[in-house]
């Protein structure tokens, strides 16, 4: 079937649904620019445009079985939005998984990771032709990074930036490797060109994203403090933060030289997965809890008010009563500020999915025990947030009630920030803005933050 074939670029709207990482964020906006650029209206689903698309993306995100399902399911509803649309499915499901995708119904499009800067020319040629297109190679040892930029982020106040890609890590739980290939880094002047490109178009704020980030520069001889060192000695940058890391790849010198940058943010995201060691063992980390404390406290030792956020898994094949209330108990010693509580699902191909697996009623008791020490952990860093003064970078999400314009934002350290304006205040204006505030209580999961000096 032709789709739309008398319509021109100009007139068309495609619809951008990312699932997964801001590593899947980044390369969703990537395509959304090359759209734009030939005349194409980009809308975001999460934005609920007010009609159908002509073209949707969905990039995939297979870290977990309900990342699949979640992506069969926004097939079946964009299929049913718009029963003539060009649906192209993309991203890390189809790249690992491209037997079971090409089993799904609805889609006009499959690529796979390393053919999204041909994805404009494929939709171009299904709306012209139609017919249905696979373009799934896979990863090579050889592969270099891929080398595009983007120019603005849509309704965003800050900045995504992947400068790394792939892992070689390969972790018995996690089918990554398989889906995005081996370490590959942005090399250092197309990084320093594009944010420079970033703060002057007035993003505030610089998020260092990749798979597995803190290996950056491991193809190009350098570390991931020379990618923080390099944005940071830009003009008009004014907050750098990283995304996820695995912590053993931190030395005390990266952070001392981290600590050394004004512009830095300190907060650490530092993926630990589980508080066991037998259960680390089993799951082919490379760190034990010791190594990982270590690390905690040279962090707190280099600045003085960092957050520690992280990823823990319940579930884990083999995991006993007591390797759970070990993770438990070593996630409430560490201290730990926000935690990403999730289950773990099998993923084929992967060691641990020939295990004996858990059942679903553990992993959610588990589950279920594991957020507990999540909301006291998050309740009790807000508590020490209290009386602090810290700048604020405001979102674009506002809560309108009669008497008060409430805006969202984050500290440096990451601590999410509740501010109160009058009702009547211009929204536009606080926008992306950057203030002093005092934090002065806690209100549903944030601290509450009043303005001083403005």
């Amino acid at each position: 079937m032709i789709h739309n074939n008398a319509d021109s670029s100009a007139a068309r709207q495609v619809c951008f649904v990312t699932l997964g990482c801001k590593v899947n964020l980044y390369e969703s906006d990537l395509m959304a620019a090359q759209f734009a650029k030939v005349g194409y209206t980009c809308v975001d689903r999460e934005d609920k445009p007010e009609k159908p698309s002509d073209v949707y993306i969905i990039n995939s995100c297979t870290v977990t079985s309900t990342g699949d399902k979640k992506t069969r399911q926004i097939l079946h509803r964009c299929r049913r939005e718009n029963p003539n649309a060009v649906i192209a499915l993309t991203g890390c499901f189809v790249q690992a998984f491209p037997d079971k995708a090409k089993e799904l119904d609805g889609w006009d499009i499959l690529c796979g990771n390393t053919q999204r800067k041909i994805m404009l020319p494929l939709v171009e040629q299904v709306l012209t032709a139609g017919g249905k297109i696979v373009q799934i190679d896979e990863h090579t040892n050889d592969e270099k990074f891929e080398s595009l930029q983007i120019p603005f982020f849509a309704h965003k106040t800050r900045a995504f930036v992947k400068i790394e890609d792939g892992c070689n890590r390969f972790c018995s739980y996690c089918i990554i490797p398989y889906a995005r290939g081996r370490v590959r880094s942005k090399p250092i002047t197309e990084l320093k060109t594009e944010v420079a490109q970033l703060a002057a178009s007035g993003y505030q704020e610089i998020v260092l994203v990749g798979i597995n980030l803190s290996s950056y520069g491991q193809d190009l001889g350098l570390r991931l403090i020379d990618a923080v060192e390099a944005c940071c000695s830009l003009p008009g940058v004014k907050r750098v933060r990283l995304g996820s890391l695995e912590p053993e790849l931190l030395t005390h010198q990266d952070l001392e030289r981290m600590a050394a940058l004004p512009q830095f943010c300190p907060q650490f995201h530092l993926s630990l997965q589980s508080g066991s060691d037998g259960v680390l063992k089993r799951m082919n980390r490379h760190y034990d809890k010791a190594e990982y404390a270590r690390i905690v406290n040279d962090i707190r030792d280099c600045f003085e008010n960092a957050s520690i956020t992280t990823d823990i898994m319940t579930g884990f094949p083999g995991e006993t009563d007591e390797e759970h209330i070990e993770s438990m108990q070593f996630a409430k010693d560490i201290k730990l500020s926000q935690m990403h509580v999730f289950e773990y699902s099998p993923r084929e191909g992967t060691a641990a999915a020939k295990l004996p697996q858990l059942s679903p009623q553990i992993k959610a008791k588990r589950t279920d025990e594991m957020l507990t020490v999540k909301h006291e952990n998050e309740q009790a860093f807000l508590e020490t947030q209290v009386g602090t003064v810290g700048q604020v970078l405001l979102e674009s999400h506002f809560i309108e009630t009669p008497v008060s314009l409430r805006a969202e934002g984050y500290t440096c350290n990451y601590t999410p920030v509740y501010i109160d304006f009058s009702p009547d205040t211009d929204k536009d204006t606080l926008k992306g803005r950057i203030l002093t505030c005092k934090l002065t209580g806690i209100a549903n999961g944030h601290a509450i933050g009043v303005p001083v000096n403005e």
